[in-house]
């Protein structure tokens, strides 16, 4: 098959992780922002899970296409 998934989602959980950890990142102070989610850092540790998701699609997707070609 010509078509693999696996690397879009993974751009895509990648690039929208990377701003929403950023976006955890530059909120940290803020707490009547996380007044509703008891003080966590929800942005920042939901963008971190989804970062890690996103790089390990992308990595699956570059490791199948580099055994394909061998």
């Amino acid at each position: 098959m010509g078509i693999d998934i696996k690397f879009p989602i993974g751009l895509m959980f990648s690039l929208l992780g990377f701003l929403l950890t950023g976006f955890g990142i530059v909120t940290r102070g803020d707490d009547a922002l996380y007044h509703r989610s008891l003080g966590i850092n929800i942005n920042l540790w939901s963008g971190c899970g989804m970062l890690a998701f996103g790089l390990i699609m992308l990595f699956l997707a570059w490791n199948s296409r580099k055994t394909k070609t061998k």
